[in-house]
């Protein structure tokens, strides 16, 4: 199970509803919110343990920093694999899912935006068997 829970997106109100879903299933407490990825790619550079299960809820498109350029800097630091991003975003595109590949040490999946608390349920379910969405594909 995940120690903490990052979500970052540039809309606080993605954020929020989100928050919300992980408060449902009894994992709010974990949370912590950005809608920088600059501020949010520091705290995930300083925490006390590196090492420790996180699960990192992330958009692609944001002004400061896209969330490719986020996991670029996540490759570029050898962040450990105990890091799991699921990309959240409103692109469709077959290029951004063929970029997200390219960080499959990371990317667990490829959700498109708004998120629904069930494929949260269905990922986390499936997470503790160790096993992620895009692994049975």
């Amino acid at each position: 199970m995940y120690k903490e829970i990052y979500l970052i997106d540039d809309e606080a109100l993605v954020n929020e509803v989100n928050t919300i879903h992980f408060r449902r299933l009894g994992l709010g407490d974990r949370v912590k919110s950005f809608t920088n990825p600059e501020l949010a790619l520091d705290n995930l550079r300083y925490r006390e343990n590196k090492n420790q299960n996180t699960l990192i809820l992330l958009d692609i498109n944001m002004p400061e920093m896209t969330g490719f350029e986020f996991m670029e800097f996540m490759l570029l630091e050898e962040f450990p694999g105990t890091n799991e991003v699921l990309l959240v975003t409103s692109s469709a595109s077959e290029a951004d899912k063929e970029e997200a590949r390219k960080y499959g040490k990371y990317v667990k999946d490829f959700i498109i935006k708004p998120l629904r608390i069930e494929h949260l349920e269905d990922y986390l379910q499936v997470s503790n068997k160790n096993e992620g969405p895009l692994d049975k594909k």
